[in-house]
């Protein structure tokens, strides 16, 4: 079976399918009788439009392991124009996106004869498939305007058959139209979102479409201003780079949704090498492939796109015994009581609905091994994500790790980071620079005081800023260092400052001392780390790690900074940046936070007892907390803008290992 579907696929691809599917109703070309093709994994099943009485027909075709897993359930795809998508769309599952039930939804069967002679078989697809009930007087037989009836057939007879009489995944339902059938689907993703969960809409507007659609969004608008709850759906739109009248109403359609208060779209917009029919065939595999990364928690994707651009899942990966992916990470099993594991899985799913805001992760490893592990919204497995601030905490650790290999000692903490910097011209900084030491630096007290319109002005010249230009400049346009305006300012100058310094020190480049003195010896392969305008790496962000990563570098900092008997980071700098050494003066940080060198330190109050817990914390949600006491190390991370999950940890998930 698969030979045969790669044959129609490569067949397909190779030949660029031309077929008419035009917005505007073409004549009818003439047909030639002969015998159809049958597929034997096809089901034709009769279904009528119960408010209609419309008849039509279902194609479905169920996953080779249908019946082999009889507890299994399965996410479906739904198409419309199912003649026309039939073999591309199951030939492109085959291979990218095999447990999927696809369902095609056929024309009107029993379309009026002189409606079938004029426009042919796909006659009813001008009239289910559009919403604006403006009349054509060169097509007077033709009643435009039915796709809110069509909608209503499916959702409330074609949905529900399927759904009662195979064993589908209520939260993996998935949309497929192209051309008028794409602005069907447009049409649905407007006006009853909670349809389907993912919506592909190939070439699917043209400019006198968005009035209908500005209209019907402007009502909806009003009608939901009073709902509370968001949904979400992941859109793939793509059209052909020869549809340049494309360009503008898709992006004004994308607008409208933007405008939606109730509505999260999570958009992936492509232009595919083609017109409205060559570009066909590809849109339609390169979909599947799209889709086929939101259906599980592992990437067969490099996603060299935008963070959001990556779709989200439409379910939940929760497992209470992580999977031994040959990493460096050993697990277990969560072996808790059955109200604390009932309560954790309570709270994955209540993270999943988005209840706690917008997080991707959240992994737990106890006694050094990944007891928990669970993916989200954005959230992969082997995926890299974004670790905003939290890249801080990580610089501190590059830092540990040249004082244990002797590149600096620590005395030299409370040296001025000047002494390192033989490059900088000491006679053009300004007054009070010897009073920034790396203690100031990694306690956020460095006491820089620069004019922000000014900065924005050099901030991308890379001749000045180059290397130990970045501190020369920052030192230049400083006001002077001076006891007062040594106070702790949150921000990204002194990172570079520390990243500075380690550059200085190191044999060759702070870029490979990273890679092969600390990410390599953690095994981590699989990361970005952004590099500076100076050259330098970033040191305050702009890095991504996996979330299993995370937890390597939070158990490093649990073992006091050893790593398989050996003494990775140094024990006295480590435990000196784990420590609450100055009280953070941010508003928007809780009172009962602490600093350390570029971590985080707090109390956690279980019943009478308080636990000691050190964390990077960055933007979003992403956050390595780290509770020597317990053995304890928990991953989050996230894209939230509020970022409260720090209370259900507290209150849910660290209270489980007080027990063990």
């Amino acid at each position: 079976m698969k030979i045969t579907k790669l044959l129609i696929l490569t067949l397909i691809i190779s030949l660029n399918t031309v077929f008419a599917q035009q917005n505007n109703v073409i004549e009818n070309t003439q047909n030639i009788e002969g015998s159809s093709l049958v597929l034997p994994q096809i089901q034709v099943v009769p279904i009528k439009d119960t408010k209609t009485a419309r008849n039509y027909e279902l194609y479905i075709e169920l996953p080779e392991d249908y019946s082999e897993n009889n507890n299994k359930t399965y996410p479906v795809l739904y198409y419309t124009d199912a003649m026309w998508h039939l073999e591309m769309l199951s030939g492109a599952t085959e291979y990218m996106l095999e447990n999927v039930i696809l369902v095609g939804i056929s024309w009107q069967k029993d379309v009026a004869e002189d409606l079938r002679q004029q426009y042919g078989a796909h006659a009813s697809r001008f009239t289910d498939y559009s919403f604006w009930k403006k009349a054509n007087p060169n097509h007077p037989k033709l009643k435009f305007g039915q796709a809110e009836n069509h909608l209503a057939f499916i959702r409330n007879d074609v949905i529900q058959y399927v759904d009662n009489n195979y064993r589908t995944h209520p939260d993996s339902r998935t949309y497929f139209g192209y051309s008028l059938s794409g602005a069907f689907g447009s049409y649905i993703l407007l006006t009853q979102p909670d349809t389907f969960d993912n919506y592909i809409l190939g070439s699917p507007l043209d400019k006198g479409l968005i009035p209908y659609l500005s209209e019907i969004n402007t009502k909806l608008g009003a009608i939901e201003s009073h709902k509370n709850n968001p949904l979400h759906a992941n859109v793939y739109i793509a059209y052909g780079t020869l549809e340049k009248e494309k360009d503008e109403p898709i992006d004004e359609f994308v607008k409208l949704l933007d405008s939606r208060k109730n509505l999260e779209v999570s958009i992936q917009n492509k232009v595919i090498e083609g017109d409205h029919q060559t570009a066909f065939p590809m849109i339609a595999v390169q979909s599947v492939a799209w889709l086929s990364s939101l259906m599980g928690h592992v990437s067969s994707d490099s996603y060299e796109v935008s963070f959001w651009e990556i779709p989200y899942l439409n379910n939940a990966f929760v497992t209470t015994h992580p999977e031994d992916r040959k990493d460096g990470i050993l697990v277990d099993t969560l072996s808790v009581n059955s109200k604390d594991r009932k309560a954790i899985l309570q709270l994955s799913q209540e993270i999943f609905e988005g209840k706690h805001g917008s997080y991707d992760a959240l992994l737990i490893s106890h006694k050094n091994k990944l007891v928990f592990e669970s993916y989200y919204k954005k959230g992969r497995i082997n995926v890299p994500h974004g670790q905003a601030s939290a890249v801080k905490a990580y610089t501190s650790l590059v830092l540990g790790r040249a004082i244990q290999m002797g590149y600096l000692s620590m005395e030299d903490i409370n040296k001025p980071i000047i002494s390192f910097l033989k490059d900088v011209n000491h006679k053009k900084i300004t007054k009070g620079f010897e009073k920034i030491t790396l203690h100031k630096a990694l306690t956020m007290h460095g006491g820089l005081t620069i004019d922000s319109d000014k900065w924005k002005k050099i901030e991308k010249d890379s001749v000045r800023l180059k290397g130990q230009g970045l501190v020369q400049t920052l030192l230049e346009e400083s006001g002077p260092i001076t006891h007062e305006s040594q106070r702790y300012l949150y921000g990204n100058f002194n990172p570079m400052l520390v990243m500075t310094v380690i550059d200085a020190v190191v044999p060759g480049t702070a870029e490979n001392f990273i890679k092969t003195e600390l990410l390599d010896k953690l095994g981590i392969t699989n990361y970005k780390w952004s590099t500076h305008i100076s050259g330098l790496p970033q040191a305050g962000g702009r890095a991504s790690l996996m979330s299993r990563d995370m937890i390597k570098l939070g158990n490093l900092v649990l073992n006091k900074g050893k790593l398989n008997g050996e003494q990775l980071i140094s024990a006295d700098y480590l435990a000196k940046a784990t420590s609450g050494i100055v009280k953070p003066t941010q508003d928007w940080m809780p009172k009962d936070y602490r600093y350390g060198y570029f971590w985080y330190q707090t109390l956690v109050k279980i019943d009478d007892k308080n636990y000691d817990t050190t964390f990077a914390w960055g933007g979003g949600g992403q956050r390595v907390i780290v509770i020597e006491e317990l053995d304890l190390t928990i991953v989050i991370s996230g894209h939230d803008g509020e970022d409260k999950i720090m209370t259900q940890i507290s209150e849910i998930v660290i209270p489980t290992f007080v027990k063990q």
